[in-house]
């Protein structure tokens, strides 16, 4: 299977407060982590694939991109992951709690030409700001966001030239946010 040239990106940092414990670090579809899980998902997909995070929590070897900002949010890890590859013009990134996005949605989503600085997936709960392709020419942008303490990626994405791929079905994009949904999560996953 042809991998595509551009970096993948795992967004793997968030505070898990709604889980009670770090939910990257849970174990998942017969992976030591949903890091690892993620992260080997993936590989099989993009060239390079890197996680994002504010320290080195992870139970596997991994490249990481560390947030450069005293703040955390998902704003932060974008600006940081532009800044730490400076040669890179595009990303794929994905939320570490989005273990159902599979093949189907990133062929969709990296299939969009034309020149827009995000191409970000819409399921019928609304946009997935952490499910997408984003491009250096946001940078300004996000920076200028930052720079107004304004942290949200929906708000970026809706003032930017964004095109948004629509899916019909939300189970692509089942978030891990509680107990009771990583729970779920583990009964629905096939084991590799």
């Amino acid at each position: 299977m042809r991998r595509y040239p551009i970096p993948a990106i795992i967004f793997a940092g968030g505070k898990s407060s709604r889980m009670g414990q770090d939910k990257a670090l849970l174990p998942f579809g017969g992976y030591p982590t949903l890091s690892e899980f993620q992260y080997d998902k993936l590989t099989r997909y993009f060239a390079r694939v890197y996680l994002s995070a504010r320290s080195d929590k992870f139970t596997f070897t991994a490249p990481i991109l560390y947030d450069r900002y005293p703040d955390s949010s998902p704003l932060i890890g974008i600006i940081s992951i532009f800044e730490h590859l400076p040669t890179i013009d595009e990303v794929f990134v994905l939320s570490v709690d989005a273990p159902f996005v599979g093949q189907e949605v990133i062929n969709a989503l990296m299939a969009v030409e034309g020149a827009y600085d995000a191409i970000i997936a819409k399921s019928p709960h609304g946009i997935q700001p952490l499910c997408g392709r984003y491009r250096r020419t946001l940078l300004p942008h996000a920076k200028a966001q930052l720079h107004a303490n304004q942290h949200k990626l929906t708000t970026l994405l809706t003032q930017s030239h964004t095109h948004f791929v629509t899916y019909e079905s939300q189970e692509y994009f089942t978030n891990l946010n509680y107990p009771e949904e990583y729970t779920e999560a583990l009964r629905a996953v096939s084991v590799p």
